[in-house]
């Protein structure tokens, strides 16, 4: 049961944090509708939402600042690439490719968390896995609709390959369930160490970095440029990356990963509310497809003890049951400590 219902919030931390993501392209639609150019729309999300969490990360950290230090490759690998990095090279890659074909090759990610878990951590991908990676991908073309004729620059897919190894490295390093740190002090170090790089960038001329400070386009009417940006770092960054982080170490990479992919499906659904963009019947479908994709990894974890996380692990164990007090003054050890004998047999 502790483990259906550790399962079950990691499952709804990731939903969450997928839903929270998927709000991010209506708010900096209307930024880059604006003027802003993309890295300048992503260092204010991250940034912003590195400042936000810093009050409760320091919280979280009192007395555990030599956990910080001890975990800062981990820090910064996560920040760099997986945050930073991930945002910049799908902006890029939509420089000369289609948002759903970007999309459609960021979000191979999926497949080298499995490919990743099974060269260094063994898990080979059982029968279940495959089929359910297979749906998944073809739920994901589905919901992204991608009819019509489209022209595959080779340098945007090298970008969107590049997201894809970004994306799998924020599902990886979000499931470490081993880090000391809190998923709040995390995400808040991780995303400062990515503001400060993109904002090096900029300064060097390396990423164009732009912005207006006027009323924007946003959900059919007009709202300040603070509305979309406090978005973009408060639900888009903050709240999902936290939420991301907290799913993922009890899901572990590779059921986190694909439960993400409903990120697609809320992107759709937001776009619907917020943009006017009515689905499709064929996104429809996509969108069921993703679900079935998911539900046959998860059989497979749970048909799979092995691959569970170490956290889910632990409460598979059984727990040794303490003996009575009977029991225990009736039993002394030998002078190694490596046996015990009833006294007076």
């Amino acid at each position: 049961m502790n483990q259906q219902r550790h399962t079950g919030t990691g499952l709804a931390l990731v939903v969450f944090s997928a839903a929270c993501f998927a709000t991010s392209g209506p708010f900096a639609r209307s930024l880059t509708d604006a003027g802003w150019t993309s890295g300048a729309a992503v260092a204010a999300r991250i940034g912003v939402a590195a400042l936000i969490l810093a009050v409760p990360a320091l919280l979280a950290l009192r007395g555990r600042f030599a956990a910080l230090r001890r975990g800062m490759p981990l820090v910064a690998t996560y920040g760099l690439v997986a945050v930073a990095g991930c945002q910049v090279f799908f902006f890029n890659a939509v420089q000369s490719l289609s948002v759903g074909v970007a999309l459609l090759i960021e979000y191979l990610g999926l497949v080298l968390v499995v490919g990743w878990l099974w060269a260094f951590r063994g898990q080979r991908p059982r029968r279940l896995t495959v089929a359910g990676s297979a749906v998944a991908i073809a739920g994901l073309a589905l919901m992204l609709d991608l009819t019509g004729e489209s022209r595959l620059d080779p340098v945007g897919v090298l970008w969107g390959l590049a997201a894809a190894v970004g994306l799998a490295a924020y599902f990886v390093l979000s499931s470490k369930s081993d880090s000391e740190l809190p998923p709040v002090a995390f995400a808040s170090a991780g995303m400062s160490v990515g503001a400060i790089a993109l904002l090096a960038l900029g300064f060097t001329g390396a990423l164009p970095m732009h912005a207006t400070f006027e009323t924007v386009e946003f959900a059919g009417g007009q709202a300040s440029w603070l509305v979309p940006v406090i978005g973009l770092s408060l639900v888009a960054a903050a709240i999902a990356y936290v939420a991301g982080i907290g799913g993922a170490r009890r899901l572990g990479a590779k059921l986190a990963s694909f439960a993400g992919l409903t990120e697609v499906a809320f992107a759709v659904l937001f776009a619907w509310i917020l943009l006017g963009e009515l689905p499709t019947g064929i996104q429809l479908l996509g969108g069921v497809f993703i679900v079935a994709g998911v539900v046959l990894v998860r059989l497979d974890e749970i048909r799979s003890p092995a691959a569970a996380t170490p956290a889910q692990r632990h409460e598979l164990e059984p727990q040794p049951q303490p003996r009575s007090e009977l029991e225990r003054e009736d039993v002394s050890a030998t002078p190694d400590g490596s046996a015990a004998v009833p006294v007076g047999s």
